[in-house]
């Protein structure tokens, strides 16, 4: 069965709200084998609403709407719902008296706008909202000669994911035939997207069951298998019989088959190594620090480091010559490494990460552009740096040069 979910508010269509629902949502469905196939946002407007609705149960079986169901006047997911369908609104007398309790337990009077959150849609069943005023409705009904599904949801997250859970997942399961749904996350980093289609169009097209998805983002490519059968062990059978041959292929740029960060496989190749690793960061300002210590005991193998920004503090905190800056300047290969040896030595760390670089806009030269960066990895042995020139603006290289960094972290613990 395919489903679509509708999120309905004129403020999700701004750059101040977004929609965190249907994420939840889509999970719970994919839990029970049901697929969603198209996802909608629309404003509070009555027209823009009914034609929404329509579109959608001319096209998925199961249609979940978000939002809309209370007391003001832009709430208009009931009516619009009832328009669609050619359906009545009755005023239920119970969901009255217990808008009229509800509004007692707080010593006020209840407002008569709120009199619309007991209109029900002919047929359908109120579904009791523990969490807030808006019951929810269920309504089981036929659309151009077919059987559709439809629940109204209310849209605050602390209510719509309760409700949804008790109320509409038990009437989904038995409604929805036996069907399982498998899922697998491929991560490879700093893969061109279109190198990854290259090398793996030619497989994963073989393979008409399984749903492949191409994620791209800044130096990490996000490959998603899907894959659907009536039995789960079908499904997971399938998406692990695509996933290895895409192993294979992906070589060493993957870092992952199961989803992990690339912060998180860095840390657990530090474990297996009992390795400790320390970094001394100038353009990225800490993002490769934050990442590592985003992971829930990152402390067992991160000891820390320093964001040596300017100069003096690059020969402070990291041991970085100060003569040796003069000569090559702060970005240039022969600090990367001096950072990665220093603050290796300073901390005791197995390992030292080093990276300076030309973030811009400005700071920029003939000879180092804006996007340019060095990295370097150090360890008692040997120390290795290499350079990237990166394109976008400040944030996207920052990103770019933390995530090549952890990149060639995880490359040298392999």
């Amino acid at each position: 069965m395919k489903s679509e979910i509708i999120a309905v508010g004129s403020e999700m269509l701004t750059p101040h709200r977004q929609d965190t629902n249907s994420l939840y949502l889509t999970q719970k469905l994919n839990e029970i084998g049901v697929t969603v196939a198209f996802k909608t946002i629309v404003g509070d407007r009555r027209k823009d609403l009914v034609n929404v609705i329509r579109t959608a149960l001319g096209r998925v079986d199961i249609l979940l709407l978000m939002g809309g169901l209370g007391p003001t006047e832009d709430d208009l997911t009931r009516e619009a719902v009832a328009e669609a369908l050619s359906l009545t609104l009755r005023r239920d007398a119970t969901q009255v008296a217990a808008l009229h309790a509800r509004a007692a337990t707080w010593r006020i009077s209840m407002p008569q706008n709120n009199l619309k959150q007991a209109d029900v849609l002919e047929g359908a069943t109120l579904l009791p909202n523990s969490n807030g005023s808006a019951p929810g409705q269920w309504l089981d009904t036929i659309f151009s000669g077919y059987r559709k599904l439809i629940a109204l949801l209310p849209g605050p997250p602390h209510e719509c994911k309760p409700l949804f859970d008790t109320e509409c997942l038990p009437r989904l399961r038995e409604a929805a035939p036996p069907r399982a749904i498998a899922t697998r996350t491929l991560k490879a980093a700093m893969l061109p997207e279109s190198q990854a289609d290259k090398l793996l169009a030619p497989i994963y097209t073989t393979y008409a069951d399984v749903e492949t998805t191409i994620l791209a983002h800044t130096g990490d490519i996000q490959l998603t298998l899907l894959c659907a059968k009536p039995t789960l062990e079908a499904a997971q059978q399938r998406v692990d019989e695509l996933a290895g041959r895409m192993e294979e292929a992906l070589e060493d740029w993957l870092y992952s088959s199961q989803g992990d960060t690339l912060e998180q496989i860095v840390l657990y190749y530090l474990g297996l190594r009992q390795a400790t690793l320390a970094v001394a960061e100038s353009c990225t300002g800490g993002l490769i620090a934050q990442r590592i210590t985003s992971v829930p005991g990152s402390s067992r193998s991160f000891l820390g480091g320093a964001v040596v920004y300017s100069d003096p503090l690059k020969s402070a905190f990291a041991g970085v010559p100060e003569d040796l800056i003069a000569q090559h300047g702060a970005v240039s290969a022969e600090v990367a490494k001096a950072l990665a040896n220093g603050i290796r030595l300073r901390t005791g760390a197995t390992i030292g990460l080093g990276v300076t670089g030309v973030a811009g806009p400005t700071g920029a030269t003939e000879s180092k552009p804006v996007g340019l960066v060095y990295i370097a990895v150090s360890e008692a042995q040997k120390t290795d740096c290499l350079d990237r020139t990166f394109r976008g603006d400040r944030d996207r290289i920052r990103e770019y040069a933390a995530q090549q960094a952890l990149d060639l972290v995880r490359r040298r613990l392999m």
